[in-house]
């Protein structure tokens, strides 16, 4: 899988004030970004884990952790497709 780098600047001191190390604040970023987008159905479930550098069973953990439906699926999506289905 090809990988591209995105540098975000923070200020120096907050590791200590999140107390956390650089490789946590870098995980807590990717899964946050990850939520967000999957949350804003600009991705898919399996595209959102793989940003968050989870498999998808994890990530989906992390969704029901965080009270966020795993499936997007509305009312709607479920009555058409039972339509046609008939």
């Amino acid at each position: 899988m090809n990988t591209q780098e995105i540098i975000i600047e923070l200020p120096s001191d907050i590791y200590l004030a999140l107390n956390e190390s650089e490789n946590e604040l870098k995980k807590n970023i990717k899964i946050s970004l990850a939520i967000r987008l999957y949350r804003l159905r600009k991705l898919t479930l399996g595209k959102a884990a793989q940003i968050a550098g989870l498999s998808r069973y994890e990530f989906e953990n992390v969704l029901v952790e965080n009270d966020i439906p795993i499936s997007n699926l509305t009312i709607e999506d479920v009555l058409n497709d039972t339509q046609k289905l008939k």
